[in-house]
């Protein structure tokens, strides 16, 4: 694999690899994949941070980079947009990444792989990186943060359609009791209490329709949000709610909160 750094200035390799990249398959699992945006101010020494952002259902993946490009020019951060696709080996499974683990893959394993791979092409410092998703992306991104408390400095959820609750009489993906058996990983909540978090929605999503159709018949995405506000605070996380007046479930319409939060985070 190609290191960036060990390609001459002038060579085409730089360009192809700075700024908007292709993308790459994950090196675990290659039906998942990958894109960047390397930030111009990028250099061989820089080791600059990461900001993963992860999508949605619709999988959304180019206008997730776009939107976050801006966010990485002013902080000089690597945006890494992970793809979870649809069907694999379930050709109707568009929800499997949302609980980590689904079809044998473990879809954190995905992203740490997929994260050494980002420190060796770009000298990126990975061993902490910010986290945000939205509906689909806000799920796995607390289900992560369970999982890796040690691997994330902050996280940013939006919206999600289901949370997972640290209730250890409860099993996954409703609370946490069988995580040892099922990942090899037992939840630590005040290693997740560690981990600064954002909760954010639009005002105007309710929800409730979308997640009944789904199968979830009782509770609206404020009410999940809340859920997930009560069960963090309870266990000691710092957690700050924030609803965006006049937006519904939007992506782009709750990112400005998400990339205040993690500018407060950053220097410049």
């Amino acid at each position: 694999m190609i290191r960036v750094a060990d390609l001459p200035v002038a060579h085409p390799g730089r360009r192809l690899l700075t700024k908007r990249t292709p993308f790459f398959a994950a090196p675990g699992e290659q039906r998942c994949s990958y894109c960047a945006y390397v930030p111009t101010s990028w250099t061989p020494d820089a080791e600059l941070p990461v900001l993963v952002a992860v999508h949605g259902t619709g999988r959304s993946v180019g206008e997730l980079r776009e939107g976050l490009i801006p966010f990485a020019e002013r902080h000089r951060v690597i945006v890494v947009t992970p793809l979870f696709p649809v069907g694999i080996d379930d050709p109707d499974d568009v929800h499997g990444y949302k609980l980590v683990d689904a079809n044998g893959i473990r879809f954190d394993v995905v992203l740490l792989d997929i994260l050494e791979q980002v420190r060796f092409r770009w000298t990126a410092r990975v061993g902490k990186v910010l986290l945000c998703g939205h509906s689909g992306g806000g799920q796995f991104a607390h289900r992560f943060l369970y999982l890796h408390p040690d691997r994330v400095a902050a996280v940013a959820v939006g919206a999600p359609g289901g949370v997972t609750l640290l209730d250890d009489s409860l099993a996954w993906p409703e609370g946490i009791t069988d995580t040892r058996r099922r990942f090899g990983i037992t939840v630590d909540p005040t290693a997740v209490a560690r981990v600064p978090v954002l909760l954010v929605i639009g005002g105007d999503d309710d929800g409730r329709a979308d997640l009944a159709a789904m199968g979830d018949h009782g509770r609206s995405r404020p009410e999940q949000l809340d859920r997930l506000a009560a069960t963090l605070a309870r266990h000691g996380t710092a957690v700050r709610r924030v609803v965006v007046p006049g937006v519904g479930h939007s992506a782009a319409g709750t990112r400005p909160p998400v990339v205040e939060f993690f500018s407060g985070l950053l220097p410049g």
